[in-house]
Parts: structure tokens; C-alpha cells; sequence
């Protein structure tokens, strides 16, 4: 093993938004330090669809979307897993002993956790089953909070869950100061309620405290955390960090101005992050610090959104289209998506209702996958004005009787910024240490050469299918 590796996932950042928050911040701990980091440029090969729940699956399996077909959460995963094992399934057989903190699709818990440190399954886990079992109670909190935040973030807070959070907090590692923090975050709601957007990052800065604790404790030799916090707010606010990105604007002058810091405050809870993570490298030299990104966003278009159709009562969708109630579950998944498994018996069914229902004269975009696995895809913009423009086989429906809504976005915004193949990988070593004061331009690599290179750093042995290891490090 030529080094302990820490892979820091921070979902979908790129270059771009690096670059700009050290010329926001000058005195953070990205821009100060920045110039001791080598810098990697990489690019998916997916060619699907550019999501989170896809690319990261590549990056770890070392093939891209095509090969593996990870396309949605709550897929059974179980022929992939053993035809393309993920990252740390092969680190951990291979003796290595591994650390995972919500890389996606990383649920269930495996079944012999022999090699891991720790194991904290992502934000769509069916469960909130973790290891060790204390780490459980967090995930519950969670797995609550993210399901009650689709489209707009809720203000409720599961206080049952909460107050079982508490009474462990110490043990798990949560600060005071975070609480602190979260504090002043419920207190600043008050007077701003538009600030309540912010709840999301702080489900991440919960999750770091509890990893820093595992991690300094365990000391694994692979280790990944994932956090989608900043992804999340790019998504909604690009534009109002950088109106100059698009020919047409319709966002107002009010909304620029209330949503332009979020990326900035995203950014500056990432910096706190890689604070704490750098000065845990520095005393321990044996640690390589990875900040991954798998790809990265740019802006799109800056347009004003009021609605969006989806199904807010699943149960009475489903018994609409004719599957009972114990015919069917649902697995969690990003808004605007429904993911299920229908049973076999009414698959076909099931089928050719999805096939023939439609959306202003539009087949419902849906996938489906193996034992009766589909994804919906929901979240039509702005037709609250058409009630009429649903139908099932040619007749018009009431939403209502479906479980259909127009739900109302708070924050009227989609998604002006979306999904790019470019991302970052930022690489520091403190045994060889960078000074880099003219700016090199990043080395351009793959993302698939990432998984193939941290093999090889574990003398672990790489599979004929992934690319040859990379001159990828510090």
C-alpha cells in the first residue's frame, strides 16, 4: 500500500465554482491552500444521461453507464455487484480495510463486514440499518428529514428522532458547535423564512461531524464521504450567483438578490469540511486527501418556475393503475422521481398503463429495470393551467382520483444550472506538498481511471474490464 486515501465526493463541483469562491474568499482554507493541490480535470464517459445516481456508479465500478446500468436508486443490484463489484467491495476483500460514508447506492449494509471500519449507507437507503449500530439513530434523522424536503424544504423537524439523536450526540461525535450553529440557522428562519433552503446543507455538516469522529477513531485505509450540498444549491442558484451565464433572464432583481450567496454558503460549509480534513492529513502523513467530483454542472436557463406536476398520494396512483396496495412497494428517490417494484404477476400491466398514460399529448418518461424495477419521471413544469392534459388511454383524468398535484416551488426555480461531463479531482499529500503559484492547468483524465489507480495504490488486483491505472496523485 503506497498510501491511505480519504475520497472526499463532492457531488458535481466544478472548476468554475472553485475558481469563483476563492476570488469570494480569499482568506478560506480552499484559496490558501489551493496552490498545494494537484489538479485533475476529468470527464465521464457515460453516455445515458449525466446523473449523480449513474455517474458515481461508474467512477466506482471503472465502466460507464452502458456496462454497469445502474440507472436509478432502490435498483436490486445484486447482478451488477457481482459482475462489476463496486470500489470498496473489491478493497475490502482484498484485506483492505475500508471506511464508507454515503457514497450512493451503498445499500444494504454487505453482509460480511469483516474489513470495514465503519459503513454509513447513502440518503435513499431503505433502512437506516448502519455500522456500528450507533451510527443507526443519525441515519433514521436523516433518512426523515431528506424524504419530508423534495420539491420544498420543510420546516418540520421529527422530534421523536431528534431527541434520540441528542442523547447520543456526544458519543457519535456531534459538536457543540455545530448545534450551536443549526441554532442559529432555525433563529435566522425567523426573520428570513426564504433562508429554510439552507436546512439542506446542514444535513451534510451533521454527517461530517459523525465521519471525522469514525475516521479518527478507526483510521481505515480507504475511506469515502459523500456530500450533495453544494450540487443541491448550484442547481437552484446559479443563477443569481452569476446572471451574466444566460442570453435570457427572467428571474427578478429581488430573487437575484435574496438566492446570490447560497453557493457561497455551500461553499463556505465545504470549506469548514476541508479544514478539518487537512489538518487531520497533516497529522497523519500517511493519508492522501481525494476531492472528487464524478462530473459537473453549468448553466442552462433562467427561467421562473411556479408548479410542477407529481404524484403526491403514490398508493392512490398505483391503485388507479391497477396494482393493489400489497402488490407494490416504493423505494426512495430524488424528487421529481417515484421508484418501485411492482410484482411479477403485474408487471406487464402495469406496463402498458405506464405506456399508455400521457402528459400534454407526451409519453411518461419512465425506465424500468429487473424484477419489476421502474422509474417515474415526474416534475412537468408550469401546467397548472391545463388540468385536462392527462390522460390514460385516451381518456382524461381527474387528477385528484389519481393522486396527482401541482406542487408549488417556493424557491421558483428548477434547475438552471444542470449536468456537464467535466468535474474536478483535487489530490494532496502532505509528504509532497505543492507550491504551485502559476496555476497549472489541470491533467485531464477519466473518471474511470480512478477506480483502476486506487487499486493499484492497495496492491489490490485490477479487473480486465476497467482502464489501465493512471499517473493519478500528489
Amino acid at each position: 500500500m503506497d498510501k491511505k486515501v480519504i475520497l472526499f465526493e463532492l457531488n458535481e463541483v466544478p472548476f468554475r465554482i472553485l475558481d469563483e469562491f476563492c476570488r469570494w474568499r480569499p482568506n478560506s482554507t480552499l484559496a490558501k491552500r489551493r496552490a498545494e493541490f494537484k489538479e485533475f480535470e476529468t470527464h465521464t464517459e457515460d453516455v445515458t444521461h449525466l446523473s449523480p445516481w449513474m455517474t458515481w456508479p461508474s467512477l466506482y465500478r471503472g465502466v460507464n453507464d452502458e456496462k454497469h446500468q445502474v440507472y436509478n436508486f432502490g435498483q436490486d443490484l445484486t447482478n451488477v455487484d457481482r459482475e462489476y463489484p463496486p470500489l470498496w467491495r473489491l478493497l475490502a476483500e482484498g484485506g483492505v480495510k475500508t471506511g464508507v460514508f454515503g457514497s450512493l447506492h451503498t445499500y444494504p449494509l454487505p453482509e460480511n463486514l469483516e474489513n470495514y471500519s465503519f459503513y454509513v449507507p447513502d440518503t435513499f437507503a431503505a433502512g437506516s440499518e448502519c455500522f456500528p449500530d450507533d451510527v443507526s439513530v443519525f441515519q433514521e434523522f436523516n433518512l426523515n428529514m431528506a424524504r419530508s424536503s423534495g420539491r420544498n424544504v420543510s420546516t418540520s423537524i421529527p422530534w421523536k428522532g431528534a431527541l434520540r439523536l441528542l442523547a447520543k450526540a456526544p458519543g457519535l461525535g456531534l459538536k457543540p458547535r455545530t448545534f450551536m450553529d443549526l441554532g442559529g440557522q432555525i433563529l435566522s428562519e425567523r426573520e428570513k423564512k426564504w433562508q429554510k433552503c439552507r436546512r439542506r446543507t446542514y444535513q451534510s455538516v451533521l454527517a461530517f461531524d459523525i465521519f471525522m469522529k469514525q475516521l479518527k477513531t478507526t483510521k481505515p485505509d480507504f475511506v469515502t464521504f459523500f456530500t450533495n450540498h453544494v450540487a443541491s444549491a448550484m442547481h437552484r442558484f446559479w443563477a443569481a450567483a452569476f446572471p451574466d451565464d444566460y442570453e435570457s433572464f427572467e428571474f427578478t432583481e429581488q430573487w437575484v438578490e435574496q438566492y446570490a450567496k447560497e453557493i457561497d454558503f455551500a461553499m463556505r460549509k465545504f470549506d469548514d469540511m476541508l479544514t478539518q480534513l487537512l489538518r487531520f492529513v497533516d497529522a497523519n502523513p500517511e493519508y492522501e486527501l481525494w476531492m472528487a467530483t464524478s462530473m459537473g454542472q453549468a448553466a442552462t436557463v433562467a427561467k421562473m418556475l411556479d408548479t410542477q406536476l407529481y404524484p403526491t398520494d403514490l398508493p392512490l396512483f398505483m391503485n388507479a393503475m391497477g396494482v393493489a396496495n400489497d402488490e407494490w412497494e416504493q423505494r426512495p428517490s430524488m424528487f421529481a422521481q417515484a421508484n418501485i417494484f411492482v410484482t411479477a404477476p403485474k408487471v406487464a400491466s402495469f406496463r402498458e398503463n405506464l405506456k399508455a398514460l400521457r402528459i400534454e399529448g407526451e409519453a411518461l418518461d419512465y425506465a424500468e429495470a429487473d424484477n419489476g424495477f421502474f422509474s417515474m419521471y415526474w416534475g412537468h413544469n408550469d401546467i397548472h393551467d391545463k388540468p385536462d392534459c392527462v390522460t390514460l388511454h385516451g381518456d382524461i383524468i381527474s387528477l385528484p382520483d389519481f393522486g396527482f398535484d401541482f406542487v408549488k416551488s417556493e424557491e421558483r426555480t428548477g434547475s438552471n444550472a444542470y449536468h456537464i461531463p467535466q468535474g474536478s479531482l483535487l489530490v494532496y499529500n502532505s509528504r509532497a506538498r505543492r507550491l504551485n503559484k502559476n496555476g497549472d492547468a489541470p491533467t485531464k483524465v477519466s473518471a474511470l481511471d480512478i477506480a483502476p489507480t486506487l487499486l493499484k495504490n492497495y496492491s489490490v488486483p485490477v479487473p480486465d474490464y476497467m482502464h489501465e491505472p493512471a499517473m493519478i496523485g500528489a
